[in-house]
Order: structure tokens, then C-alpha cells, then sequence
């Protein structure tokens, strides 16, 4: 087994499916109106503000694999733009699945050997810390799956 073949298959299947859950961000996202996206619960977050934090990491390791440093600052996570329209929330997703597909086809060209190596500082960890932990971060999804469910009314028992 490659391991960077297996965390890129993981990367991808989160966002594009064909995980265990069964469960991904494309189809889960896929019929959620730009209205439903950006209505706030109390006590909760937005579908569109989790699906900003998760693509904000994502973007953040993505940096790093292409040589950068990582400049995330957890005090920007959730700073989502304005989604003021189905054009400003599909746009929001696109970016969302590049982003997801432009890091797996990284990982994918990773040499095993590196995975124990700092990704561009101690402080940061390792890359397999990085990359296995934007896959278990995408798991905000299990947050959206909720959100969704409780903005829409139940149907029939």
C-alpha cells in the first residue's frame, strides 16, 4: 500500500464520495440553496461559514505541499466572505472541490518518505498529521448533514 495514494483516495472521497460514511460534501451540498447556506441558527454556525472553514485549511496545507509557508490564523476560519446570491454560493463549493482535488493530485506526487517530515515547520507537525487531519476536519460535514436536516421541514414518518 502507498500511503500518500491511500490519504489522497481519502481527501477525495470526503469531498466526492466513495468513503465508508457514505456521506460527502458534493452531494450533501449539492441541493442546498444559497438562503439555506447562509441562515444562521442560534447557537449554530452556517452551512456556508463550515464549508469556508473546512476549504480555509484545506487551502492553508495546500500552501505548505506547494512549498509555501502555512499562514492560516485560526482567528480567520470562519471570516466568509458575503454569500449574497446562488452565484456567490456556487462559487463558494467550486472553490471548495478545486481546492480538495488540486491538494489530493499534491499528495498523491508526495514521496512516502516525507510523510514523517515537518510540513514546513515543527510547530505544525508532520505532513501525514496534516493530511490525515484535513480529512477528519472535513468531517464538519456531519455538522452540515445536521444544519440541513433541521432548516428543512420533516417529511413523512
Amino acid at each position: 500500500m502507498n500511503l500518500p495514494t491511500e490519504l489522497a483516495r481519502h481527501q477525495r472521497a470526503v469531498y466526492f464520495g466513495g468513503n465508508w460514511t457514505s456521506v460527502n460534501l458534493q452531494a450533501t451540498l449539492a441541493d442546498v440553496s444559497w438562503r439555506e447556506a447562509t441562515t444562521l441558527r442560534p447557537g449554530f454556525n452556517t452551512i456556508a461559514a463550515l464549508l469556508y472553514h473546512v476549504d480555509y485549511h484545506t487551502g492553508a496545507v495546500l500552501g505548505g505541499l506547494r512549498g509555501g509557508p502555512l499562514t492560516a490564523k485560526d482567528a480567520y476560519t470562519f471570516n466568509l466572505p458575503p454569500v449574497q446570491s446562488a452565484g456567490d454560493w456556487d462559487a463558494l463549493r467550486q472553490q471548495a472541490g478545486r481546492q480538495a482535488e488540486s491538494l489530493a493530485a499534491l499528495i498523491e506526487q508526495l514521496p512516502e518518505s516525507r510523510l514523517d517530515e515537518d510540513l514546513t515547520d515543527p510547530k505544525h507537525g508532520s505532513y501525514y498529521r496534516n493530511l490525515q487531519g484535513l480529512v477528519e476536519h472535513a468531517h464538519h460535514l456531519g455538522q452540515m448533514v445536521l444544519l440541513k436536516k433541521l432548516l428543512r421541514p420533516a417529511g413523512p414518518s
